[in-house]
């Protein structure tokens, strides 16, 4: 939603992450190549555009906040009559996830390859390659860790997904069902149909394309689903 307080043109660069990048290059915001702010993310603090560094292939997801100054002085200007500006550089590496309404308070700086979770508040430096989380956030685990773990989840993901696609529409699912979960079973001579492969794999496509799949077929991956191959051989006979 926009905010009808900001300025127009800051209104209309939130329309789209590639107009955003460019109205915050603009300011001079240092932004890598690659970087994406998802709608309801593009809440970068710009009053002071040289203490922003954001890196190449990061992601801001909705309701991130990247903060470079405070306005908690205005109680200590109260109380003692004083003006204590509050201000701080924020440098983001490259290939760096913020989740959702994560939020990066002044003087953070946050490593490489790292991933801060949902509703995190970085109140201090996080290193590269690691899982962060909480308020504060603090580090829970290593990439590596957090790679095996996820290796040893996300296949059961993916069958508990087709299985309750089954169960709650009555159908059999389809290739195009599996938009993030087709590594699984699709390679070189597969069936890609409407499904955007080189997008979502991105930089990984040439080593996806090289490896080997999970399941031969995607037809077995549906049975080791629970859904039984007479089920998915009646759909079949059916479409055609």
């Amino acid at each position: 939603m926009l905010n009808l307080l900001q300025p127009i043109s800051e209104r209309i660069a939130k329309l789209s992450s590639n107009l955003y990048v460019g109205f915050l290059r603009r300011k001079g915001v240092h932004i890598g190549e690659g970087t994406v702010f998802f709608s309801g993310g593009r809440n970068v603090d710009y009053t002071r555009p040289c203490l922003v560094e954001i890196g190449n292939n990061c992601v801001f997801t909705r309701g991130v906040q990247l903060l470079t100054h405070g306005y908690d002085w205005s109680v200590l200007r109260e109380k003692y009559g004083e003006l204590l500006c509050s201000s701080g550089k924020v440098v983001i590496g490259d290939n760096v996830f913020l989740g959702i309404n994560s939020v990066i308070l002044k003087g953070v700086q946050i490593g490489s390859n790292t991933i801060v979770g949902a509703g995190s508040v970085v109140t201090h430096n996080l290193p590269a390659n690691c899982v962060a989380a909480g308020n504060p956030c603090e580090v829970i685990m290593s990439i590596d860790e957090y790679f095996n773990k996820r290796k040893n989840a996300y296949v059961d993901e993916a069958k508990i997904y087709a299985l309750e696609l089954y169960r709650k529409t009555g159908k059999v699912p389809k290739i195009e069902d599996f938009w993030e979960e087709f590594p699984l079973f699709l390679r070189r001579d597969g069936y890609w149909g409407g499904l955007p492969v080189k997008l979502q794999l991105g930089s990984a496509f040439e080593s996806f394309m090289r490896s080997k799949p999970v399941y031969n077929s995607f037809e077995d991956f549906l049975v080791d689903s629970g859904i039984s191959r007479e089920r998915i051989k009646q759909a079949k006979n059916r479409s055609r």
